[in-house]
């Protein structure tokens, strides 16, 4: 991926996460909850890819290797 491609999409998911926070905090969702919730989101995305679930039926991670 050329360099300047890779910046962009950084600065876009950035931006997009910025976005995403004004707007959560303007709803009136508190910041322990937004934090919970996007903790609780990083564990099933971390033990999905721990069993190998997912869409691409790519390797399996194995613990240790």
């Amino acid at each position: 991926m050329p360099l300047p491609h890779f910046l962009l999409m950084v600065l876009a998911v950035i931006i997009a996460a910025g976005v995403s926070l004004v707007l959560a905090l303007a709803a009136g969702i508190p910041l322990p909850v937004l934090a919970l919730v996007a903790a609780v989101a990083a564990v099933i995305a971390h033990l999905a890819a721990r069993t190998g679930a997912g869409l691409d039926n790519g390797p399996h991670h194995t613990p240790g290797a």
